[in-house]
């Protein structure tokens, strides 16, 4: 993350994290479970398709730098979905004080007085008022102020927003209802996102269910069924289609992760 000084309220209240959020904000110990939970799956599975210790250690450790990976990115998304929905707030709160009368500044001031009730000091939106206030002290303007916070963002919404109030900055008094059109658009968005989430989650849950149900069932035959399996355990045929099993499982697992993730 990258550190600047800003000057809030005319005050230096020393340095201000400002923060990027294309990097993970997982920790080491998040990255610690990441792996452990990506070893115990992967050495289980390789286990099961192989019954070899030393491939299925080595496995579960490829499998475990994976998920960190993985892990990373999901943090990342989590993250973005959630500014999304702090920036809608963020907006609501705007569009009210703007509304009364207030200029955006004195309408950012406000906001972040409302937002501080429902989200803790160092919460994402709050660090973003923070910024843009003292950017503004700073004699930044504030269409650059937001600009910024877009390209950081990475988000659509808060880009679009950033792009009409660039426009308008200065040349209109419809300041109000850019936010308030704004905030009603992502509102939008985000019920219909809402809507396809819940439409989507039995889908997923039937697509899990799929995937790992062949696993329980070849873990079962494989130690109770009295050298049922053996085969596959101890000749070279069966090593065969251990493997071509394994491909098949992990080709399935990609595809239906990938397909299950819909994005507007």
């Amino acid at each position: 993350m990258k550190t600047r000084s800003l000057d809030i309220n005319n005050k230096t209240i020393g340095k201000i994290q400002v923060p990027d959020y294309s990097q993970s904000p997982s920790g080491l110990l998040d990255h610690l479970v990441a792996f452990a939970i990506g070893f115990l799956a992967g050495s289980g599975v390789m286990y099961i398709f192989y019954k070899i210790t030393s491939i299925s250690l080595i496995g579960g450790v490829l499998i475990g730098i994976a998920n960190i990976i993985t892990s990373a990115i999901a943090s990342v998304q989590k993250r973005e979905t959630k500014l999304r929905a702090q920036f809608y707030d963020l907006l609501e709160a705007l569009s009210v004080s703007m509304r009364a009368g207030s200029p955006l500044v004195k309408a950012l001031n406000n906001a972040r007085e409302d937002l501080v009730v429902v989200y803790p000091e160092d919460s994402d939106i709050i660090v973003e008022i923070d910024i843009l206030l003292g950017r503004f002290n700073n004699a930044v303007a504030m269409s650059e102020a937001f600009a910024d916070f877009a390209v950081r963002s990475g988000l659509e919404d808060i880009a679009s927003f950033a792009s009409i109030y660039a426009t308008i900055e200065g040349k209109s008094g419809r300041d109000d209802e850019i936010v308030r059109e704004t905030q009603q658009i992502i509102a939008a968005k985000m019920e219909i996102e809402m809507e396809i989430d819940t439409m989507l989650l039995a889908a997923k849950t039937e697509v899990n269910i799929m995937l790992f149900m062949p696993l329980v069932i070849l873990g079962i035959i494989a130690y109770a069924g009295a050298g049922f399996m053996d085969a596959i355990y101890t000749t070279g045929a069966g090593r065969i289609v251990s493997t071509f099993g394994l491909i098949v499982f992990i080709i399935s697992y990609v595809m239906a992760k990938k397909f299950s993730n819909v994005k507007l």
